[in-house]
C-alpha cells in the first residue's frame, strides 16, 4: 500500500513539475510578444497623430507615416516569427 502510495506522490509530482515549466514557458513567450503588440500600439498612435497634424510640414510628416507604415510591418513579420 505504501509503494502505492509513494508511486501517487511522485506521478503528482512530475505532473505539477510539467505544468508549472510549461506556465513558465508560456508566460515567457507571451511576456515578449506582449512588448511587440504594445510596440506597435504606439506606431499606431504615432501614425494616427500624424494623420490628424496640420499636413503642411515640405513632406516630412508624409516620409514619417511611410516609415511607420514599414515599421508595423516589420512588427508584424517579428510576431509572426515569434509565434512559429
Amino acid at each position: 500500500m505504501r509503494e502505492v502510495r509513494m508511486s501517487r506522490v511522485r506521478f503528482v509530482m512530475v505532473i505539477g513539475g510539467a505544468l508549472i515549466g510549461g506556465m513558465l514557458a508560456a508566460g515567457t513567450a507571451f511576456a515578449v510578444q506582449g512588448h511587440m503588440l504594445n510596440a506597435r500600439a504606439d506606431l499606431e498612435a504615432a501614425y494616427h497623430q500624424l494623420e490628424i497634424a496640420v499636413p503642411d510640414k515640405a513632406g516630412h510628416r508624409v516620409k514619417a507615416m511611410d516609415l511607420i507604415q514599414d515599421a508595423i510591418g516589420q512588427v508584424n513579420a517579428g510576431i509572426s516569427a515569434g509565434a512559429q
